[in-house]
């Protein structure tokens, strides 16, 4: 397959995917954060809306925080329709993301198993289920025989530790590479015209008279008309140099990979009850993820209890992964709001926009949320699947709490 794309002007130093540009003194829009969501935003900022005089500003290198620290999980099986409608959008592009960008990003549509281990997750899954066909998503519930069938190493007797008595199944949902998810946009974003400047950090957004100006970086002050935050767990701590508190708690999500294994795995399971999620990346490894660390943390690592815990559920449910090595260990900061749900539109400063509080479901959203936060920046209001997540739902009550029904990570 070609990754060229039509119309795309070759990058100056033809090794690289982008160019590095010296920052400007003024932009029309500036993102801060260069991860995934901010790379996306950017693209669907110049391809569907025109607007291409933008500058990603990440302080260390393109998606080298939380894009490079996850565990690769797609899916759209939420149990609310607010929920259920970003999340299914964004799996939609991911369905033509690869064609999209002219980039190969490694989808594999491989399903995802949410195990159910009582009977009160048994009813949870019969209701996801049945909310996920009634806001159009696919699903199906199944039995621990046919959970065997879709994942032969998963144990599901009736004796074990964490007995499987069913499971909710999406087939459409699966895995991508997430480095290559994010040099297709930065490719693509930069083809057409974005800024992409690396090693520049917000040191804070200037807002006078109501409104965002600019921002402070360590390579020099930025004029714009608009700012859109998308620093994911540092996301409250720029936000508070405009004056500007987020309901935002930030929390390490820990992962880790195996040593490369011959394929064993054939899809994706998740159990929230665990707080066990694996699948088995292309190369070989074994991803897994364990829960969220219960400390606000900004640190990029995990604590050892947390692995063991996980090793010790892992373990119950595959007991194949006893001849598997850790390799290594990482983790995330995640962003968390109150109702698990994410922060996405315009704020009480004029001029200064929001995406943040993905908690533990950022990758899978990368699309949809780019493409959401493109339009709502463009036109200056939300667009009705990224309406619900306002800022003013905090105040007025309308939450919408994915508190369980959302599983423990993604």
């Amino acid at each position: 397959m070609s990754t060229e794309q039509p119309g795309a002007v070759p990058p100056e130093h033809p090794d690289r995917l982008w160019d590095s540009p010296e920052p400007r003194g003024s932009y029309d829009v500036v993102i801060v954060g260069g991860g995934g969501h901010a790379l996306a935003t950017a693209y669907y900022l110049a391809r569907d809306h025109g607007i291409t005089d933008v500058a990603v500003l990440e302080k260390g290198w393109l998606a080298g925080g939380n894009m490079a620290r996850n565990t690769t999980i797609i899916r759209s099986n939420y149990l609310l329709e607010e929920s259920a409608g970003i999340y299914e959008h964004s799996l939609k592009l991911w369905e033509g993301l690869e064609e999209d960008l002219g980039y190969p990003i490694l989808f594999s549509q491989r399903g995802v198993l949410n195990l159910a281990h009582s009977l009160q997750d048994v009813r949870d899954g019969v209701r996801r289920v049945n909310a996920n066909r009634l806001n159009g998503v696919d699903a199906e519930w199944l039995g621990p025989e046919e959970v065997k069938e879709v994942c032969p190493i998963v144990e599901v007797s009736p004796d074990a530790r964490h007995p499987v008595l069913g499971a909710t199944y999406q087939p459409r949902a699966g895995i991508a590479r997430h480095d290559h998810v994010a040099w297709g946009f930065a490719r693509a974003a930069a083809a057409l015209g974005v800024h992409l400047i690396e090693h520049c950090e917000v040191t804070g957004v200037e807002v006078a008279g109501g409104r965002a100006r600019a921002v402070r970086t360590t390579r020099g002050r930025i004029s714009a008309d608009r700012v859109a935050l998308c620093a994911a767990g540092h996301s409250s701590v720029v936000a508070r140099t405009a004056g500007l508190a987020l309901p935002l708690q930030s929390h390490a999500l820990q992962a880790l990979v195996s040593d490369l294994l011959e394929p064993v795995h054939p899809t994706v399971v998740m159990s929230n009850a665990v707080h066990v999620y694996v699948s088995q990346a292309h190369k070989g490894e074994l991803v897994m993820g364990a829960g969220v660390d219960a400390c606000n943390s900004y640190r990029q690592r995990g604590a050892f209890h947390v692995i063991e815990r996980q090793m010790a559920a892992a373990l119950e449910l595959f007991p194949v992964f006893a001849r598997a090595h850790v390799l290594r260990t990482w983790a995330g900061v995640v962003d968390v709001s109150p109702d698990a749900s994410p922060v996405v539109g315009l704020t009480p400063v004029d001029g200064l926009y929001v995406n943040c509080g993905w908690g533990t479901g950022g990758f899978k959203a990368t699309p949809g949320a780019g493409w959401c936060y493109a339009h709502t920046i463009a036109h200056g209001e939300p667009h009705p699947l990224n309406a619900p997540f306002s800022l003013e739902r905090f105040t007025t009550g309308a939450l919408v709490d994915e508190h369980g029904a959302a599983a423990v990570a993604h």
